[in-house]
């Protein structure tokens, strides 16, 4: 039963996402897939418009036989703990034979080696990593830069592919990772310039976070990729063409477009539904009055011991807070926002103080333990064999029912489906309190 995994957030489910989907599919040449899919909020530190159930059955209407839900401990992190929960809980299911990811490169010939030599290397590139955003770098700036770095002093610049057996250390089970599943043939050459080119695309840094997940597990899941089609990440809507970004169709939707052009049908019937039920699109607004609450009654030492609030940002939420004509997430943002916090730095900051994270729990040392479970959101009836299975196979307990198992993090994903819930128009019980009283999506 071979069986691709994919990694995603459908915020909303599009036709790029369709020809993902098929792709993987294609080169996997597998027949079942499972979907690791984050649950009310995003890897970018925002609320997804819809909620994960709505998701859910996007995912699948469209073909997926399984989706499980990545927790929120490691769904709004940046990409180093988004990819290593994600790839964790596929590698757990014991089942996964493969991963695909979309990138902006279309290949794994120039990832893969530099995969290799960054997860063999954690210790110079933190050390860059620190000193470059100690000098007022935003993070993604400053980890494109100190890899760069760190692989132009290793002398391996402009090399070919690092053989894993060339280095001591390395457990065999590493050495069945392909060198490429992208038909090339060829590695071409990383220097400094190109490596920052090639981390530049969002799409391939992730996916450069995935295959370092998946040497630092031991996993023999094969990795592949697809290139991404269309627009990319910031790209308006383009007339003439059916695929869309996500963060394009949210704009559209923010606006009262239709999105019919850009996502398959079952999305668009499935939006129109949750629209008519007063369950979105939502967006950081949605939660606009009970953020202001919090940073009104938090004083600067407990929001300073709160995820991601660092570096003295506690007293600059609070210095810039008075000074709002009008209250609103994304005015808050503007006034936050500099050279050195990104936007999407800082939305999740303000999850994690929407959400209590404190910074203990989800600490590097606690992260790295990775997910205690196994969530099910959702399967289609081809996708039981594949819950059959995983009752052998699984290194971690599968739930499809939460109220059976107790884990920190586990009760962190159903506090956040409270939290988002309630900021329906009208929230009902069974909304607020969906994973306790609603059985997994099944089609």
């Amino acid at each position: 039963m071979p069986t691709v995994g994919i990694i995603a957030e459908y915020n909303p489910l599009h036709n790029g996402h369709v020809h993902h989907y098929n792709e993987a599919k294609r080169l996997s040449g597998a027949s079942h897939s499972i979907v690791v899919m984050s649950g009310p909020f995003t890897q970018r530190g925002e609320p997804a418009m819809l909620s994960k159930r709505a998701r859910t059955e996007m995912a699948l209407r469209m073909g997926a036989d399984l989706v499980i839900e990545l927790p929120v401990a490691y769904a709004v992190q940046p990409a180093e703990w988004f990819a290593f929960g994600a790839v964790a809980l596929l590698e757990a299911t014991g089942v996964v034979s493969s991963l695909c990811f979309g990138s902006e490169s279309g290949s794994l010939a120039q990832l893969l080696p530099l995969a290799r030599f960054l997860s063999e290397e954690s210790g110079p590139l933190q050390s860059e990593l620190r000193s470059r955003l100690a000098l007022g770098e935003s993070f993604p700036a400053a980890y494109s830069a100190a890899a760069a770095q760190v692989w132009q002093d290793s002398g391996e610049a402009g090399s070919g592919p690092l053989p894993a057996a060339s280095r001591p250390n390395v457990p065999a089970e590493r050495k069945a990772l392909p060198d490429d599943h992208s038909g090339t043939g060829s590695v071409p050459k990383l220097n400094e310039d190109s490596l920052a080119e090639l981390l530049h695309g969002p799409n391939n840094s992730l996916g450069l976070h995935y295959l370092i997940a998946l040497r630092r597990l031991g996993s023999r899941i094969a990795p592949l990729t697809v290139p991404r089609l269309g627009a990319g990440f910031h790209e308006p809507l383009r007339t003439g063409t059916a695929i869309a970004s996500a963060t394009a169709l949210r704009g559209l939707l923010r606006m009262g477009g239709s999105p019919a052009d850009y996502i398959p049908e079952y999305s668009l019937d499935i939006l129109r539904c949750e629209q008519q039920e007063g369950r979105g699109p939502l967006d950081w607004e949605s939660f606009r009055s009970p953020l202001l609450h919090l940073l009104s009654t938090r004083s600067a030492a407990e929001l300073g011991g709160l995820l991601d609030v660092s570096e003295g940002l506690e007293h600059r939420l609070l210095r810039v807070l008075p000074e709002l004509e009008q209250f609103s997430v994304s005015g808050l943002l503007s006034a936050l926002k500099s050279k050195r916090y990104t936007r999407t730095r800082l939305q999740r900051m303000l999850l994690h103080i929407l959400l209590n994270h404190g910074k203990e729990e989800f600490s590097s040392g606690a992260l790295s333990q990775g997910p205690g479970y196994i969530r099910v959101l959702g399967f289609r009836e081809s996708g039981r064999s594949l819950l059959k299975k995983m009752k052998q196979s699984a290194t971690l307990p599968v739930i499809t029912r939460p109220a059976l198992c107790s884990h920190p993090h586990l009760e962190r994903d159903l506090q956040a489906s409270a939290a988002y819930a309630a900021a329906f128009a009208s929230p009902l019980r069974s909304e607020l309190y969906s994973d306790y009283l609603q059985p997994p999506v099944m089609i």
